[in-house]
């Protein structure tokens, strides 16, 4: 493993899972949600990450041609 740090827990209590904290490995902000304590990552620090693909529509361009015969 490299230099990044684990999710860290504070007063985890076996029998209570709302009573442990768990810190974002990115900013160190406590995490809330149930997701980013899975991940370990907070909804921004996840972002900056996993940024979304490029839209499809953005790659689409104009194309010039010639009218059709007869038209």
């Amino acid at each position: 493993m490299g230099d990044e740090p684990l999710a860290i827990e504070i007063d985890s209590a076996p029998d209570d899972e709302a009573a442990r904290r768990v810190w974002c490995r990115l900013c160190g902000r406590p995490l809330t949600g149930d997701r980013s304590r899975r991940t370990g990552l907070g909804p921004a620090c996840d972002a900056k990450l996993h940024p979304p693909g490029p839209d499809i529509r953005t790659r689409r361009h104009e194309v010039e041609q010639d009218t059709l015969p007869g038209v």
